[in-house]
Protein backbone atom coordinates (compact mmCIF):
# COMPACT_ATOMS: atom_id res chain seq x y z
CA UNK A 1 0.00 0.00 0.00
CA UNK A 2 2.73 2.93 0.72
CA UNK A 3 4.99 1.21 -2.42
CA UNK A 4 1.48 2.29 -4.35
CA UNK A 5 0.83 5.94 -2.54
CA UNK A 6 4.88 6.62 -3.40
CA UNK A 7 4.63 5.52 -7.04
CA UNK A 8 1.35 7.53 -7.52
CA UNK A 9 3.37 10.76 -5.68
CA UNK A 10 5.88 10.13 -8.10
CA UNK A 11 3.90 10.34 -11.04
CA UNK A 12 1.81 13.09 -9.87
CA UNK A 13 4.82 15.10 -9.19
CA UNK A 14 6.71 13.95 -12.47
CA UNK A 15 3.82 15.79 -14.49
CA UNK A 16 3.43 18.50 -12.19
CA UNK A 17 7.22 19.42 -12.84
CA UNK A 18 6.84 18.57 -16.51
CA UNK A 19 4.63 21.40 -17.10
CA UNK A 20 5.70 23.81 -15.12
CA UNK A 21 9.35 23.10 -16.25
CA UNK A 22 9.27 25.87 -19.33
CA UNK A 23 7.70 28.60 -17.38
CA UNK A 24 10.18 27.79 -14.87
CA UNK A 25 13.12 28.31 -17.10
CA UNK A 26 11.62 31.39 -18.39
CA UNK A 27 11.33 32.96 -15.01
CA UNK A 28 14.86 31.87 -13.93
CA UNK A 29 16.17 33.40 -17.10
CA UNK A 30 14.12 36.80 -16.50
CA UNK A 31 15.63 37.23 -12.73
CA UNK A 32 18.99 36.89 -14.41
CA UNK A 33 18.57 39.16 -16.73
CA UNK A 34 17.13 41.66 -14.66
CA UNK A 35 20.21 41.04 -12.30
CA UNK A 36 22.48 41.78 -15.69
CA UNK A 37 21.01 44.69 -16.04
CA UNK A 38 21.65 45.75 -12.60
CA UNK A 39 25.55 45.58 -12.61
CA UNK A 40 25.88 47.10 -16.36
CA UNK A 41 28.19 49.26 -14.51
CA UNK A 42 30.72 46.41 -14.37
CA UNK A 43 32.86 45.10 -17.46
CA UNK A 44 30.96 41.85 -19.61
CA UNK A 45 33.66 39.40 -18.19
CA UNK A 46 33.28 40.07 -14.73
CA UNK A 47 28.83 40.32 -15.41
CA UNK A 48 29.43 36.93 -16.29
CA UNK A 49 32.14 35.60 -13.83
CA UNK A 50 29.69 36.57 -11.22
CA UNK A 51 26.76 35.07 -13.18
CA UNK A 52 28.22 31.65 -13.45
CA UNK A 53 29.66 31.90 -9.93
CA UNK A 54 26.22 32.91 -8.68
CA UNK A 55 24.29 29.95 -10.28
CA UNK A 56 27.20 27.67 -9.15
CA UNK A 57 26.57 28.39 -5.41
CA UNK A 58 23.29 28.56 -5.55
CA UNK A 59 23.01 24.95 -7.36
CA UNK A 60 25.37 24.07 -4.75
CA UNK A 61 23.55 24.96 -1.54
CA UNK A 62 20.45 23.28 -3.29
CA UNK A 63 22.02 20.39 -3.39
CA UNK A 64 22.67 20.42 -0.31
CA UNK A 65 19.69 21.35 1.35
CA UNK A 66 17.41 18.78 -0.72
CA UNK A 67 20.34 16.08 0.63
CA UNK A 68 19.29 16.85 4.30
CA UNK A 69 15.81 16.85 3.76
CA UNK A 70 16.21 13.09 2.14
CA UNK A 71 18.37 12.11 4.40
CA UNK A 72 16.33 13.60 7.35
CA UNK A 73 12.84 11.58 5.56
CA UNK A 74 14.67 8.08 4.89
CA UNK A 75 16.91 7.88 8.04
CA UNK A 76 16.15 4.77 9.88
CA UNK A 77 13.56 3.97 7.52
CA UNK A 78 14.77 2.57 4.10
CA UNK A 79 18.35 1.74 4.70
CA UNK A 80 19.19 0.46 1.01
CA UNK A 81 17.30 3.72 0.13
CA UNK A 82 20.02 5.50 2.00
CA UNK A 83 22.58 3.95 0.26
CA UNK A 84 21.79 4.14 -3.35
CA UNK A 85 21.28 8.06 -2.41
CA UNK A 86 24.89 8.27 -1.36
CA UNK A 87 26.07 6.06 -4.44
CA UNK A 88 24.78 8.71 -6.96
CA UNK A 89 25.29 11.92 -4.51
CA UNK A 90 28.32 12.93 -6.54
CA UNK A 91 26.79 12.29 -10.48
CA UNK A 92 23.54 14.02 -9.31
CA UNK A 93 25.57 17.20 -7.71
CA UNK A 94 27.36 17.33 -11.20
CA UNK A 95 24.00 17.30 -13.20
CA UNK A 96 22.57 20.40 -11.08
CA UNK A 97 25.27 22.06 -11.52
CA UNK A 98 25.37 21.51 -15.25
CA UNK A 99 21.87 22.39 -15.46
CA UNK A 100 22.63 25.40 -13.48
CA UNK A 101 25.05 26.65 -15.81
CA UNK A 102 23.07 25.50 -18.72
CA UNK A 103 20.31 27.84 -17.85
CA UNK A 104 22.45 31.15 -16.42
CA UNK A 105 25.04 30.59 -19.78
CA UNK A 106 22.52 32.74 -22.30
CA UNK A 107 21.91 35.51 -19.71
CA UNK A 108 25.97 35.88 -19.99
CA UNK A 109 27.01 39.28 -21.91
CA UNK A 110 29.65 37.03 -23.75
CA UNK A 111 30.91 37.43 -26.84
CA UNK A 112 30.04 34.71 -29.36
CA UNK A 113 33.56 32.66 -29.54
CA UNK A 114 33.72 32.75 -25.58
CA UNK A 115 29.73 31.55 -25.33
CA UNK A 116 30.56 28.76 -28.04
CA UNK A 117 33.51 27.74 -25.89
CA UNK A 118 31.74 27.00 -22.85
CA UNK A 119 28.73 25.56 -24.99
CA UNK A 120 31.13 23.31 -26.03
CA UNK A 121 32.79 22.51 -22.43
CA UNK A 122 28.60 21.79 -21.02
CA UNK A 123 28.74 19.31 -23.73
CA UNK A 124 31.98 17.60 -23.17
CA UNK A 125 30.36 17.57 -19.38
CA UNK A 126 27.43 16.03 -20.33
CA UNK A 127 28.46 13.40 -22.14
CA UNK A 128 30.92 12.78 -19.09
CA UNK A 129 27.80 12.68 -16.71
CA UNK A 130 26.08 10.44 -19.20
CA UNK A 131 28.73 7.80 -19.25
CA UNK A 132 28.77 8.49 -15.36
CA UNK A 133 25.69 7.71 -14.73
CA UNK A 134 25.89 4.88 -16.66
CA UNK A 135 28.47 3.22 -14.81
CA UNK A 136 26.91 3.90 -11.46
CA UNK A 137 23.56 2.74 -12.26
CA UNK A 138 25.64 -0.63 -13.44
CA UNK A 139 27.48 -0.88 -9.96
CA UNK A 140 24.19 -0.21 -7.79
CA UNK A 141 22.35 -3.07 -10.18
CA UNK A 142 25.23 -5.53 -9.21
CA UNK A 143 25.57 -4.85 -5.56
CA UNK A 144 21.80 -5.40 -5.57
CA UNK A 145 21.67 -8.19 -7.34
CA UNK A 146 24.37 -9.60 -5.14
CA UNK A 147 23.35 -8.97 -1.84
CA UNK A 148 21.11 -12.49 -1.83
CA UNK A 149 24.68 -14.39 -2.36
CA UNK A 150 27.26 -14.59 0.49
CA UNK A 151 30.53 -15.88 -0.25
CA UNK A 152 31.37 -16.83 3.65
CA UNK A 153 28.77 -19.64 3.14
CA UNK A 154 29.92 -23.03 3.50
CA UNK A 155 28.57 -24.45 0.32
CA UNK A 156 28.91 -21.13 -1.39
CA UNK A 157 29.32 -22.56 -5.03
CA UNK A 158 26.55 -21.01 -6.39
CA UNK A 159 27.71 -17.61 -4.70
CA UNK A 160 30.75 -18.16 -6.26
CA UNK A 161 29.31 -18.78 -9.43
CA UNK A 162 26.99 -15.56 -9.65
CA UNK A 163 29.85 -13.43 -8.01
CA UNK A 164 32.34 -14.33 -10.98
CA UNK A 165 29.85 -13.88 -13.72
CA UNK A 166 28.52 -10.23 -11.97
CA UNK A 167 31.86 -8.71 -11.73
CA UNK A 168 32.96 -9.76 -14.93
CA UNK A 169 30.06 -8.68 -16.98
CA UNK A 170 30.43 -5.13 -14.88
CA UNK A 171 33.88 -4.81 -15.64
CA UNK A 172 33.33 -5.46 -19.53
CA UNK A 173 30.58 -3.16 -19.51
CA UNK A 174 32.37 -0.35 -18.15
CA UNK A 175 35.21 -0.54 -20.47
CA UNK A 176 32.29 -0.63 -23.25
CA UNK A 177 30.73 2.55 -21.52
CA UNK A 178 34.35 4.40 -20.85
CA UNK A 179 34.90 3.47 -24.73
CA UNK A 180 31.20 4.75 -26.18
CA UNK A 181 31.65 8.22 -23.73
CA UNK A 182 35.38 8.82 -24.82
CA UNK A 183 34.29 8.34 -28.42
CA UNK A 184 30.80 10.77 -28.05
CA UNK A 185 33.51 13.08 -26.96
CA UNK A 186 35.53 13.11 -29.45
CA UNK A 187 32.99 13.03 -32.38
CA UNK A 188 31.97 16.85 -30.60
CA UNK A 189 35.09 18.36 -31.97
CA UNK A 190 34.65 18.10 -36.33
CA UNK A 191 38.45 18.29 -36.78
CA UNK A 192 38.24 14.59 -35.50
CA UNK A 193 35.52 13.53 -36.84
CA UNK A 194 36.53 14.21 -39.94
CA UNK A 195 39.94 12.55 -39.20
CA UNK A 196 37.81 9.36 -37.82
CA UNK A 197 35.53 9.29 -41.06
CA UNK A 198 38.86 9.31 -43.17
CA UNK A 199 40.09 6.46 -41.52
CA UNK A 200 37.54 4.37 -41.57
CA UNK A 201 37.27 5.57 -45.50
CA UNK A 202 40.47 4.20 -46.16
CA UNK A 203 40.73 0.59 -44.42
CA UNK A 204 44.37 0.62 -45.30
CA UNK A 205 47.21 0.29 -43.95
CA UNK A 206 46.38 2.11 -40.89
CA UNK A 207 43.35 0.58 -40.02
CA UNK A 208 45.51 -2.72 -40.33
CA UNK A 209 48.20 -0.77 -37.72
CA UNK A 210 44.81 -0.21 -35.88
CA UNK A 211 43.69 -3.78 -35.61
CA UNK A 212 46.71 -5.16 -34.58
CA UNK A 213 47.47 -2.45 -31.84
CA UNK A 214 44.04 -3.20 -30.43
CA UNK A 215 44.19 -7.27 -30.38
CA UNK A 216 45.03 -7.53 -26.73
CA UNK A 217 42.71 -5.55 -25.31
CA UNK A 218 39.99 -6.87 -27.86
CA UNK A 219 41.43 -10.32 -27.06
CA UNK A 220 41.10 -9.74 -23.08
CA UNK A 221 37.77 -8.24 -23.79
CA UNK A 222 36.33 -10.86 -24.99
CA UNK A 223 38.04 -13.84 -22.96
CA UNK A 224 36.40 -11.95 -20.08
CA UNK A 225 33.48 -12.62 -21.94
CA UNK A 226 33.66 -16.05 -22.31
CA UNK A 227 35.09 -16.16 -18.97
CA UNK A 228 31.92 -14.96 -17.55
CA UNK A 229 29.43 -16.73 -19.20
CA UNK A 230 31.57 -20.52 -19.25
CA UNK A 231 32.88 -19.77 -16.02
CA UNK A 232 36.21 -22.15 -16.52
CA UNK A 233 37.23 -20.25 -13.29
CA UNK A 234 34.99 -18.73 -10.22
CA UNK A 235 36.41 -16.09 -7.14
CA UNK A 236 37.98 -18.24 -4.38
CA UNK A 237 38.23 -21.39 -6.98
CA UNK A 238 41.30 -23.15 -6.07
CA UNK A 239 43.86 -23.50 -8.60
CA UNK A 240 47.00 -24.33 -9.95
CA UNK A 241 49.03 -22.39 -12.27
CA UNK A 242 52.45 -22.84 -13.57
CA UNK A 243 53.07 -25.30 -10.92
CA UNK A 244 51.98 -22.91 -8.91
CA UNK A 245 48.93 -23.62 -6.21
CA UNK A 246 46.46 -21.12 -4.93
CA UNK A 247 43.27 -19.04 -5.10
CA UNK A 248 41.33 -16.69 -7.86
CA UNK A 249 41.55 -13.31 -5.38
CA UNK A 250 40.05 -11.18 -8.44
CA UNK A 251 39.43 -10.92 -11.72
CA UNK A 252 39.22 -7.89 -13.44
CA UNK A 253 39.06 -6.82 -16.96
CA UNK A 254 42.42 -7.42 -18.21
CA UNK A 255 44.03 -10.12 -16.07
CA UNK A 256 43.48 -12.76 -13.16
CA UNK A 257 45.17 -12.06 -9.48
CA UNK A 258 46.02 -15.20 -7.84
CA UNK A 259 46.95 -15.64 -4.20
CA UNK A 260 49.37 -18.06 -3.64
CA UNK A 261 49.70 -20.04 -0.41
CA UNK A 262 52.60 -18.08 0.93
CA UNK A 263 50.84 -14.95 0.31
CA UNK A 264 52.48 -13.89 -3.28
CA UNK A 265 50.17 -13.00 -5.81
CA UNK A 266 50.43 -14.51 -9.70
CA UNK A 267 49.09 -12.05 -11.65
CA UNK A 268 47.78 -14.23 -15.21
CA UNK A 269 46.26 -12.24 -18.28
CA UNK A 270 42.74 -13.33 -18.99
CA UNK A 271 43.86 -15.03 -22.20
CA UNK A 272 45.36 -17.59 -20.52
CA UNK A 273 42.60 -19.48 -18.61
CA UNK A 274 41.21 -19.66 -22.44
CA UNK A 275 44.51 -20.99 -24.25
CA UNK A 276 46.23 -22.53 -21.99
CA UNK A 277 45.28 -25.99 -19.57
CA UNK A 278 45.07 -25.49 -15.65
CA UNK A 279 44.02 -27.35 -12.87
CA UNK A 280 40.68 -26.30 -10.93
CA UNK A 281 40.35 -27.95 -7.69
CA UNK A 282 36.98 -26.67 -6.67
CA UNK A 283 35.02 -26.09 -10.03
CA UNK A 284 32.15 -28.73 -8.68
CA UNK A 285 32.32 -28.27 -5.08
CA UNK A 286 32.96 -25.04 -2.55
CA UNK A 287 34.68 -27.70 -0.66
CA UNK A 288 38.76 -27.73 -0.30
CA UNK A 289 40.83 -30.66 -0.98
CA UNK A 290 44.07 -31.40 0.88
CA UNK A 291 46.78 -33.89 0.67
CA UNK A 292 49.41 -35.53 2.33
CA UNK A 293 52.38 -37.42 1.28
CA UNK A 294 54.51 -39.44 3.52
CA UNK A 295 57.69 -41.27 2.20
CA UNK A 296 57.85 -44.76 3.75
CA UNK A 297 59.64 -48.10 4.08
CA UNK A 298 58.34 -50.74 1.93
CA UNK A 299 57.37 -52.55 5.04
CA UNK A 300 55.26 -49.52 6.39
CA UNK A 301 51.46 -50.91 7.42
CA UNK A 302 49.47 -49.32 5.41
CA UNK A 303 46.38 -50.75 6.60
CA UNK A 304 47.15 -49.10 9.68
CA UNK A 305 48.09 -46.20 8.64
CA UNK A 306 44.49 -45.88 6.55
CA UNK A 307 42.91 -46.75 9.82
CA UNK A 308 45.18 -43.25 11.94
CA UNK A 309 44.35 -41.12 9.56
CA UNK A 310 40.43 -42.29 9.41
CA UNK A 311 40.62 -41.62 13.20
CA UNK A 312 42.71 -38.40 13.19
CA UNK A 313 40.42 -36.83 10.57
CA UNK A 314 37.43 -37.84 12.56
CA UNK A 315 38.52 -36.00 15.81
CA UNK A 316 39.29 -33.20 13.84
CA UNK A 317 37.05 -30.06 14.10
CA UNK A 318 39.09 -28.59 10.62
CA UNK A 319 37.71 -31.30 8.34
CA UNK A 320 34.61 -31.73 6.68
CA UNK A 321 34.84 -35.50 6.88
CA UNK A 322 33.45 -36.01 3.19
CA UNK A 323 36.78 -37.31 1.58
CA UNK A 324 39.39 -39.93 3.01
CA UNK A 325 41.42 -41.70 1.01
CA UNK A 326 44.98 -43.20 1.69
CA UNK A 327 46.70 -44.67 -1.18
CA UNK A 328 50.22 -45.84 -2.05
CA UNK A 329 50.58 -43.34 -5.03
CA UNK A 330 53.91 -44.08 -5.86
CA UNK A 331 57.26 -46.63 -5.73
CA UNK A 332 60.74 -45.77 -5.21
CA UNK A 333 64.05 -47.68 -4.70
CA UNK A 334 64.04 -46.96 -1.11
CA UNK A 335 60.70 -46.26 -0.29
CA UNK A 336 57.10 -45.86 -1.15
CA UNK A 337 54.63 -42.39 -1.40
CA UNK A 338 51.72 -42.70 0.48
CA UNK A 339 48.96 -39.80 -0.21
CA UNK A 340 45.74 -39.38 2.11
CA UNK A 341 43.31 -36.54 0.83
CA UNK A 342 41.24 -34.94 3.08
CA UNK A 343 38.31 -32.29 2.42
CA UNK A 344 37.70 -29.39 4.42
CA UNK A 345 35.34 -26.12 3.98
CA UNK A 346 37.66 -23.59 3.62
CA UNK A 347 41.06 -23.09 1.89
CA UNK A 348 42.62 -22.10 5.55
CA UNK A 349 40.98 -25.40 7.37
CA UNK A 350 42.70 -27.48 4.81
CA UNK A 351 45.97 -26.21 4.81
CA UNK A 352 46.05 -26.41 8.07
CA UNK A 353 44.24 -29.97 8.63
CA UNK A 354 47.23 -31.30 6.59
CA UNK A 355 49.56 -29.91 8.34
CA UNK A 356 47.71 -31.27 11.76
CA UNK A 357 47.51 -34.76 10.30
CA UNK A 358 51.66 -34.71 9.07
CA UNK A 359 52.74 -34.05 12.18
CA UNK A 360 50.32 -36.37 14.01
CA UNK A 361 51.13 -39.81 11.58
CA UNK A 362 54.67 -39.15 11.92
CA UNK A 363 54.45 -39.11 15.79
CA UNK A 364 52.61 -41.85 15.45
CA UNK A 365 54.87 -43.58 13.08
CA UNK A 366 57.80 -42.85 15.43
CA UNK A 367 55.81 -44.35 18.40
CA UNK A 368 54.35 -46.99 17.12
CA UNK A 369 56.19 -48.60 13.51
CA UNK A 370 59.85 -47.20 13.77
CA UNK A 371 59.99 -49.30 11.26
CA UNK A 372 58.02 -47.63 9.07
CA UNK A 373 60.66 -44.76 9.00
CA UNK A 374 62.47 -44.89 5.30
CA UNK A 375 65.22 -47.42 5.62
CA UNK A 376 67.65 -46.11 4.00
CA UNK A 377 68.08 -42.80 6.47
CA UNK A 378 67.45 -45.17 9.52
CA UNK A 379 70.78 -47.43 8.07
CA UNK A 380 72.22 -44.19 8.13
CA UNK A 381 71.89 -43.00 11.52
CA UNK A 382 72.75 -46.27 13.13
CA UNK A 383 76.06 -46.42 10.93
CA UNK A 384 76.69 -43.14 11.84
CA UNK A 385 76.41 -44.22 15.79
CA UNK A 386 78.52 -47.23 15.34
CA UNK A 387 81.71 -45.23 13.08
CA UNK A 388 81.86 -42.02 15.63
CA UNK A 389 84.46 -43.07 18.40
CA UNK A 390 83.28 -42.78 21.80
CA UNK A 391 83.29 -39.32 23.24
CA UNK A 392 86.18 -38.43 25.46
CA UNK A 393 86.02 -35.81 28.52
CA UNK A 394 86.77 -32.60 27.98
CA UNK A 395 90.45 -32.32 29.30
CA UNK A 396 92.34 -29.48 29.50
CA UNK A 397 96.29 -29.81 28.15
CA UNK A 398 99.36 -27.09 29.78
Amino acid sequence: MERDETSRFLVRFTVIFRDMWPDLIQNLQSELRAFRNALSFAPPWAVSFVLLVSAVVVAWLLYAAILAVVRRILRGRRPYLLSMLNATKNPTRLGLLLLALAITLPTTPLGPETRTVLVQCLLLATIFLLGWIATTALEITATIYLLRFRLDAEDNLLARKHVTQIRVLVRVLNTIIVLITAGFALMTFDAVRQYGVSLFASAGVAGIIAGLAARPVLSNLFAGVQLAVTQPIRIEDAVTVENEYGWIEEITSTYVVIRLWDLRRLIVPLTYFIEKPFYNWTRHAAHYIGNVLLYLDYGAPVDRIRQKAAELVAQSKLASGKVTSVQVTNTRPDSIEVRILISADSAANASNLCAELREELIAFLQREHPEALPRQRSEAIAAAGRDSPPTAPNSHHD
